[in-house]
C-alpha cells in the first residue's frame, strides 16, 4: 500500500504552499478575526490526551457567545451537556487546543490554535451568562495562531443550502439510537428523556 511516512514526502506529494496561505497565519486576533467570532454561534473544539488520542466537541449558543478578552485571549463558556468533560480531561493532560468557528451563511471558517486552561472564576464567567445562568466552567484560550480557511469544504458540503437539508425522518432520533446502542432503557423512555433534556436543560 502506498503511504506517506515523513514530512519531506508529504510536502513533495502536496506541492508548494501558496504565498497567501503561508502568510495568512497571525499570532494575534485582528479586527477581522474579532468580527468573525462576534458573528459565530458555533465552533468545534479539538483536543488530545497525553498519548495523542484526539477528541472533537461542538460548542454553540447565540452569536458572539465566545468572548474576546484581548488580542491573544478567548473565553469559551461551557453550557450544560452530558458531563463527560472529554475536552477538559484532555486539557488537564495536554493543554493544546484547536478551534474552528463557523458562521451560518458564510463559507469561510476561522481557525484558532493555542493552549487552554479551565476556569471556574465566577467573576470572569458572569458576563457570559445566558438565560439568567452563569456558566460554572469555561476555557481560557491563549491564541498562538489565527487564520481564515477558504470556503471550499463548506461549498462542497452545501452546508448552508436549504435544498441540501436532510429530512428529520430520514435518520432515527438520538433517543432511539442511544437506546439501541446501550440497551440500558427502552426507546420510548430514552426519547422522553432526550426531549426533556432539550426542552429544560439547554442552560
Amino acid at each position: 500500500m502506498d503511504e506517506i511516512r515523513d514530512a519531506a514526502q508529504l510536502r513533495d506529494h502536496m506541492g508548494p504552499v501558496s504565498r497567501l496561505a503561508e502568510g495568512k497565519v497571525l499570532t494575534r486576533l485582528d479586527g477581522h478575526a474579532r468580527a468573525f467570532i462576534a458573528l459565530s454561534p458555533f465552533l468545534v473544539v479539538a483536543t488530545a490526551d497525553e498519548q495523542g488520542f484526539p477528541d472533537a466537541s461542538p460548542r454553540g449558543d447565540a452569536p458572539g457567545f465566545v468572548q474576546v478578552l484581548d488580542d491573544a485571549t478567548l473565553l469559551v463558556p461551557d453550557r450544560r451537556g452530558n458531563n463527560r468533560a472529554d475536552s477538559f480531561g484532555n486539557l488537564l493532560a495536554a493543554p493544546g487546543i484547536g478551534l474552528i468557528f463557523l458562521v451560518p451563511g458564510l463559507t469561510e471558517t476561522l481557525r484558532v490554535n493555542g493552549t487552554a486552561r479551565i476556569t471556574t472564576d465566577s467573576a470572569l464567567l458572569a458576563p457570559l451568562a445566558a438565560q439568567g445562568k452563569v456558566p460554572a466552567t469555561g476555557l481560557v484560550v491563549t491564541v498562538r495562531e489565527a487564520f481564515f480557511h477558504c470556503g471550499k469544504a463548506v461549498m462542497r458540503a452545501r452546508l448552508w443550502d436549504p435544498a441540501a437539508q436532510v429530512p428529520r425522518e430520514s435518520f432515527p432520533s438520538l433517543g432511539r439510537v442511544l437506546a439501541e446502542q446501550t440497551g440500558a432503557i427502552g426507546v420510548a423512555e430514552a426519547e422522553r428523556l432526550m426531549e426533556e433534556s432539550y426542552r429544560t436543560r439547554l442552560y
